[in-house]
């Protein structure tokens, strides 16, 4: 049983604050990694996840990153931290939390692509003009927030 599965055998359903770390990888053509996600209903998202216990951020990505890709990733460049209001969440089961998010992104990375099918559909990468329409809501704001600041399109 992990950290937040602890956790929820205390609190119940009350509203917690989580921490999770999100990873922008970008392949040599430009494109950007995205993950089907089940839990969000088949949305794409960013691969990542909430930290465990005595972990860094950067840790909590490198893991998730991992978990959820089978890619090991290099250097990490901090986009933002995310947190407030619009980072509230209610899970089908009735859990609720608010989630401080801290994403990265890197264009080092190495392995290859092995979808974690109990988290993910399938992963794909995407130019940046031709995103799914699909997207989890606050991955849209960092993916955004990505592309206008630090996206390099020449």
């Amino acid at each position: 049983m992990g950290y937040i599965e602890e956790l929820r055998a205390i609190v119940g359903h009350r509203p917690l604050i989580f921490v999770g770390a999100v990873v922008i990888i970008l392949d040599e053509a430009g494109r950007i990694l995205l993950q089907q996600r089940r839990q969000s209903h088949g949305a794409w998202g960013i691969p990542g996840g909430l930290m465990e216990l005595g972990e860094s951020t950067e840790e909590t990505a490198r893991r998730e990153v991992y978990e959820e890709t089978g890619l090991e990733i290099g250097k990490l460049h901090l986009i933002n931290v995310y947190s407030g209001p619009q980072n509230f969440i209610k899970a089908a089961n009735g859990d609720q939390f608010y989630v401080v998010t801290v994403a990265y992104y890197t264009k080092e990375f190495q392995g290859e692509i092995l979808v974690d099918e109990a988290e993910s559909i399938t992963c794909e990468y995407f130019y940046p003009d031709q995103m799914p329409e699909r997207v989890v809501a606050s991955h849209r704001i960092i993916l955004n927030e990505f592309l206008r600041d630090y996206y390099d399109f020449t």
